[in-house]
């Protein structure tokens, strides 16, 4: 854990009366070590970051307890580099931890800035504690989730204090980040039943409330008690990421009446977080036509007061199953280039079964690849560097050099040498008429050999 923040003036320790989050020091004008490192890493001053933060475009999720654990802090939001979240976790049907420790290697090997233990079956409280303990990256997790096994009632038993205390572990267990579905209030379903949808609810923690509410006749727990909730975030600096209960499960219900008045609550609830000193981040869609996207990030900086956007995709169409790690790709480009600041992997399991390993790397460079092509639309400093650099390095086949710049070397490199060239410095493609090599030896004034026999 930090030990002193930077004041405009000097030097103050942490722990300064009231001062406990990262908002609240960045609206004392005090720049924290979190700050400063995350400042470092995005190439930007100090003081970009502490504004940002102090006006709830910036959050730095770093939960009191993971830092002293040895959690990098990343910032999220406006200016900075688009995040990356890699969701994973234990199911009832495949309880296989060893395979989620594979998953977390993959994310931190292949350049994840988060991870989302996402265990929704039995004790889960041990994984979670070791996942904290061990990785560098940004935790986040969904305490509705967790609330069934760890309070050991049916959902409809459950009550608002059972939920209430499922929250406070995931934050004194360390989580950075907490996916709470707030929003989703009677309001928000009166909506819901009145307008309709093809495919109803499709968020999981989203479902569970409904139903619960439903069932007992109560309004959301969460949202009735907003303040416990904000006061278990400030104590341990925990970011609230406010669940888009409503978000759209195919394209038909993209930007519908039901997400929008989810939404206008959710900008409600990000005002209050703010007046609490609790940082916030905004979880969106989902599934969204290509032409519909840019609109969706626009309205939630507008409602949301432009507090960060984390993003599920979005999937730019329904059919793609079996390669959805693709179209929410698309959707990812387009969604962080419009502005969004996280982006949720997608894999090609989605839909279909709980991803494996390779499903996971699949959908973490599909969606870094997402993001780091919006940052180049974005302009984010240094986002271009790389691949300048392969630019050059390809042109002089400095194969070695390519594999340094490529998000996933190992799979780059692996190919290339299934499959060598009879031609030294090319490839199987174009071997001896490889047009690079070709006008690299007319300038070097060498003889151009294409006798192909």
């Amino acid at each position: 854990m930090s030990t002193a923040v930077e004041n405009l003036g000097g030097q103050t320790p942490r722990g300064e009366k009231n001062l406990v989050t990262q908002l609240d020091y960045a609206r004392a004008g005090q720049i924290t070590p979190e700050m400063r490192a995350v400042a470092e890493a995005e190439r930007r001053d100090p003081e970009f970051v502490r504004a940002g933060v102090a006006a709830g475009r910036i959050a730095i999720p770093a939960n009191v307890r993971h830092l002293e654990k040895g959690l990098v802090p990343r910032g999220v939001g406006t200016g900075l580099s688009t995040k990356v979240n890699v969701n994973l976790g234990i199911s009832g049907d495949v309880a296989d931890a060893s395979m989620e420790w594979e998953k977390v290697g993959t994310a931190e090997k292949y350049g994840a800035d988060a991870i989302m233990d996402l265990s929704n079956s039995g004790k889960t409280r041990f994984f979670r504690q070791q996942l904290v303990e061990r990785t560098p990256l940004m935790v986040g997790t969904v305490p509705m989730y967790d609330a069934i096994g760890y309070m050991e009632k049916p959902l409809v038993e459950l009550t608002a204090e059972d939920l209430l205390a499922t929250v406070r572990a995931h934050a004194e267990d360390g989580v950075d980040f907490l996916t709470i579905h707030c929003g989703i209030n009677r309001r928000v379903i009166e909506t819901f039943k009145e307008t309709g949808r093809l495919m109803n609810i499709v968020s999981r923690g989203g479902s569970l409330l409904f139903g619960w509410m439903e069932v007992t006749g109560n309004e959301n727990p969460f949202c009735e008690h907003y303040d416990e909730v904000l006061e278990i975030c400030h104590e341990y600096d925990v970011t609230i990421s406010l669940g888009d209960s409503c978000r759209p499960g195919c394209l038909f219900d993209a930007n519908d009446a039901a997400e929008t008045a989810e939404m206008i609550e959710l900008g409600k609830l990000t005002k209050r977080a703010w007046d609490a000193g609790v940082q916030v981040m905004i979880e969106g869609p989902g599934h969204m036509a290509i032409n519909e996207i840019a609109a969706n990030v626009t309205m939630e900086k507008r409602l949301c007061h432009g507090a960060p956007y984390y993003v599920l995709g979005p999937l730019v169409t329904d059919v793609g199953v079996g390669y959805d790690h693709i179209t929410a790709a698309i959707g990812g480009a387009i969604s962080a280039s419009a502005g969004a600041d996280f982006l949720c992997n997608v894999t090609p399991a989605e839909h279909l079964c709980l991803p494996d390993a390779k499903d996971v790397l699949d959908g973490l460079i599909a969606t870094r690849i997402a993001a780091h092509a919006a940052d180049i639309a974005k302009g984010v400093p240094g986002a271009r560097e790389a691949d300048d650099r392969m630019g050059d390095a390809r042109r002089r086949l400095a194969w070695g050099e390519m594999w340094d710049y490529a998000l996933d070397p190992d799979t780059a490199r692996a190919r290339h040498e299934a499959s060598p060239a009879s031609t030294e410095g090319t490839c199987t493609m174009c071997g001896k008429m490889c047009a690079v090599r070709t006008v690299n030896k007319v300038f070097e004034g060498t003889t151009i050999d294409l006798d192909l026999e």
